[in-house]
This record gives C-alpha cells, structure tokens and sequence, in this order.
C-alpha cells in the first residue's frame, strides 16, 4: 500500500495510541500538517507557543500513555527543549517531531531562515541527544525502520524522543507493506535479582517500600499494590511520584519527605533494615535536601535499567518486568508500622478573615474526590497539596524534579484532552501563571473545562523563602486576574474571587453545582503565607545553596 511517509507516521502514532497533537505551524512543517488534520483518528491543537505545547504534551502523555509535539526547525523545536527536558527527566513518553527544510537544502548547505546561517542542519538534533532516549533522522529508505524503533523506545524508556523530518520526505511515498504495531514488552529472566530480594526480605525485621514516579510512568499500580497486598510491607511515598499507591490501602503509611516527614513515619523508614525503594529517586526536594537517616547504599533500588543490591548493580532489568517476578515471592511480613493519618474534616473555620494557606488546603481536601485529576504547580500550590489525601482512582501531576514553574497550566490543557470525562483541578500561583498563561486561550477555543485556582500572593513566594524574601527581583507586576479569562475570549467562564474561607465554601458549592463550565478562580493570600512544608524544604535549599 502507498502512503506518503507524513501519513504513515501519523498512522503510526495514532496505533500507538495517540488521538491528540499538540504544536505550532511553520513553513517547515506545513504540508505535514495536512497529514495531521486530514487523518480520521487524530486531532491538531495548535498552542500558543511551542514551550507551552511540549508542557501541553507532557501533561497528556501522563495521562494518555503517550504524546506527540510538532514543532518546525530551530526556532520552533528549541523553544521546547525545556519542555522536553522535563519530560526525560520525570519520564515521560513524548514525541518530539521536527519539521525540517528540505534534503537538497541541507546538502547543499544553503543559509536558510531558522538555521546557524553556517550551512549546518544538525546543530539542533544535537542538542536533543541528551534529554531524549532515541532520536532518527527521516528519510523514505528508512521511515518504516526508524518512525517504528523510536516509538517503540518511547513506550519502552518512558522518555521522549526526536524525530528530524524533512519536509520533502514527509511528502514523498513509499510502499508499507504493513502497518505499525506497538511491540511488546520483551520478557526477560529476573528470577536471579528476585532471589536475592527474596532473601533479604526473609531476613527482614521491619522492611518498608519507597514508591516513586516511575510507577506512575510505567502505570503500574495494581502490580505494586499486588505486590504490597500479598507481602504485607508498608508503603511510603516520595513527593516525586505521589499517586503511585493506592492512598486508601491499608498498607500505605503516608509521604516520605525526609527529615520533615511526620514522626512516625519518619521514624519508621529511617530504622528500616530493608528498604525496597521500587520506581523511586531520592531527589533533593523529594527528601527536604537528603534529609534521612538511612544508608543509601544499603536501599535496594529496584528501577528502570537499575537494579543495584549490595554491590550488585544490573542495568538492564525493565521495571515491568521486575514488579511481575516480584509478584512470585514467597513472603509475608507480620510486624506492625505506623497508619497513615488521614486530616479529619471540618477541621477549619468558616469565616471572614483574610484566608491562610492552611485553610486552602484544609478545604481543599474536602473539594477533591472521586475520578479527579489534581494539577499542582511547583511553589506553595504542590507544597501544599502533595500531604493532601487522594481517594482511590484519583491522579496527581506535579513537576518536583525538573521544577520549570509555569508548566502545569499548558500541563492542565493536555491532561484534560487526555480524557474530556474527568474533573481536571489546577492549583497554580500568581507568578507561574504569568509564564504561561496564553494557553487559557486554548483551553477556551477548545471548550474544555478545567477547575482553575490561582494563588494571587503577589510574587515568587517559594524564591523568597529561599533567599530575598523581600528583594525585587522576587516581585512580580500584579495583574487583573480575574479579567484574563474574557481577554483570552471566554464569554463563558465562570470566573470567581476569593478572600475568605466563607468565599472558597461558597465558590466550592458553585463550581459543583455548575459541572459542565470552565471555573476560573482567583485566591488572594498574604504575600508571605505559605504551607509549612515549603517553609521547611526552602530552608534545606537555602542551606544546599551556601
């Protein structure tokens, strides 16, 4: 069958499971384009930028399986290398498709727009070689190999990838004799780790698993929580990777976050003498600055291409793998550890007073529920919510590692095209917003209809904790928030102030009473509130920094 190679590609992408592109049209992409508004199966949003699209496609594929960004070369595909980034450091299968001049242009070496202006084309996939597990270079001998190889190596890794294509080989046909399929995950024999994991947990008097991020990359739950329901052993959660276990198994013992965590569970995970951290980094800000008392030579680190026990260290288990064979141990721990504590409700006051951080989120725990997908940006918005419950099917996105502020809102557009049936909530502060607040505009045009909530306290909160907690450069110029919603042309936005807890009730009860409308809401605090675990872990990054 005859296919130009812009069509098999998208027939590829829409096979692996993609129903949604994100991106920004230019000259070296435009015909391409054709191919993605013109195919049955797949829909273009176009985004205000290309920053905010690869965000936008980083928030999809968490909830997807997988996303797909289109940029065109050097200036479009370089806007979204932060973007990328992210998603490689946080694991995150996207696909990063450059539109590029044509084959006789870069031969040829020609000075055209978006280049060095010094007849190289492959300065930029260059630059993509370190935050993308695979990249290929399109041509019509090698599409039905490469476009294959390097979606394969996304779902496999959980990373993005590049794709270089130029525009006259998405326009040329080739013959598919057959049409891509995503390839299975190779088994692999893991019984020899699994013994030795076996024998150390026989020998365990408190054992305890530490789960991370990889699991909700790898979408992993019910093996894990198969895994802990059969064994018995407590589970801990770091910030980086909330969501990973079920909050309402009796199992799971709450949030590991280092020196600040609450004592019992601190003191629990710290006296462990096994400790299986699966899916899991013991990043700085998931740890309040590598605040725990444990050796972490002595972890086990079950990972993705990292296994290391002792001085074993294996880089080439996959963690699907892995958390299957484990499933095989024969193993049951009867010892007690700590239960979580869940905030009970009603546990605030309904007043007219200034409302407090505490409050937000004391309510906040309340207003959350059921198939909900809670968006948290970096600053007092995750700091605050990651120590909130989460009922059982709830998703929770945030960006501790990579940390770009202003990720979640263009984050928020493609988690709620990911699936339109869930309620998607975005807690987000002032001056995030302002990096990214154009993709509102998508958002609009698009109808979708997330819950937003802004924080407005009036500048860097999480930077002035830091360091400069009154300088200028951690002010930021106060906007009309409430007015962005009908600049961007949302007539229809429900748009909401708040000042008090009495006013987030009432603003609560009006968003639950009208489901099906964008909420659009603006929570003013004072400027130097903030939950106390960010006051704690601001304090560790100072000291780090000194």
């Amino acid at each position: 069958m005859k296919r130009r190679v812009g069509q098999y590609l998208m027939d590829a992408v829409h096979a692996a499971g993609v129903d949604k592109i994100f991106g920004v049209p230019g000259d070296f992409n435009l015909a391409f384009l054709d191919d993605i508004v013109r195919h049955d199966g797949v829909d273009w949003i176009g985004t205000t930028n290309e920053l905010n699209g690869s965000y936008a496609a980083d928030g999809y594929a968490r909830i997807h399986g997988l996303g797909v960004l289109v940029t065109t070369f050097g200036v479009g595909e370089l806007s979204a290398v932060n973007g990328i980034a992210g998603s490689y450091a946080e694991r995150v299968p996207v696909i990063a498709l450059t539109g590029a001049p044509t084959r006789a242009v870069e031969n040829a070496g020609k000075y055209v727009h978006h280049s060095l202006g010094e007849g190289k084309f492959d300065s930029y996939r260059k630059m993509f070689e370190p935050i993308t597990t695979a990249q290929a270079y399109i041509t019509p001998e090698n599409a039905i190999i490469e476009i294959p190889r390097v979606i394969n190596a996304a779902l496999r890794e959980r990373r993005p990838v590049h794709i270089h294509l130029p525009i006259d080989v998405a326009m040329e046909e080739i013959e598919v004799d057959n049409p891509y399929e995503v390839a299975l995950t190779p088994k692999q024999d893991l019984s020899r780790y699994v013994d030795m994991v076996a024998e150390k947990l026989n020998n365990a008097k408190q054992p305890v698993i530490i789960a991370g991020h990889e699991i909700n990359s790898f979408h992993l739950h019910d093996e894990l929580e198969q895994f802990v329901n059969k064994t018995n052993i407590p589970v801990a959660q770091l910030s980086l990777g909330k969501g990973a276990f079920n909050e309402e198994n009796e199992h799971y013992i709450g949030i590991f976050d280092g020196k600040i965590a609450d004592e019992d569970i601190k003191d629990y995970v710290n006296n462990s003498d096994v400790i299986l951290n699966i899916g899991a980094k013991l990043t700085d800000s998931a740890t309040a600055g590598f605040a725990y008392e444990f050796d972490v030579d002595e972890v086990i680190m079950l990972n993705h291409r990292h296994f290391k026990l002792g001085n074993i260290v294996e880089e080439d288990v996959t963690l699907p793998n892995l958390l299957a064979d484990l499933n095989n141990i024969d193993y049951h721990y009867d010892g007690t550890f700590p239960t979580f504590k869940k905030a009970e409700e009603g546990n605030y006051e309904l007043t007219d007073d200034a409302l407090t951080q505490e409050t937000y989120f004391k309510m906040m725990q309340e207003f959350i529920g059921g198939d909900d997908i809670l968006i948290a940006e970096q600053g007092t918005s995750f700091f605050g919510s990651y120590e909130l419950a989460l009922p059982q099917g709830m998703s929770f996105i945030g960006q501790p590692l990579w940390g770009s502020i202003g990720y979640t809102l263009p984050s928020t557009l493609g988690t709620q095209m990911a699936d339109a049936s869930r309620r998607n909530i975005l807690l987000i502060g002032d001056g995030s917003l302002q990096l990214t607040v154009q993709e509102l505009s998508t958002m609009i045009r698009h109808n979708i209809k997330p819950i937003i909530f802004i924080i407005n306290n009036d500048g860097y909160t999480v930077e002035r904790l830091i360091h400069g907690m009154e300088e200028p450069y951690n002010d930021i110029r106060m906007w009309d928030y409430k007015a962005l919603p009908k600049v961007f042309g949302g007539d229809n936005v429900a748009v909401h102030d708040v000042k008090t807890s009495n006013d987030l009730k009432r603003v609560f009860d009006e968003i639950n009473d009208a489901p099906d409308q964008m909420h659009f809401t603006e929570v003013t605090m004072n400027w130097d509130d903030a939950p106390e675990k960010l006051r704690d872990i601001s304090k560790a990054f100072a000291e780090q920094n000194k």
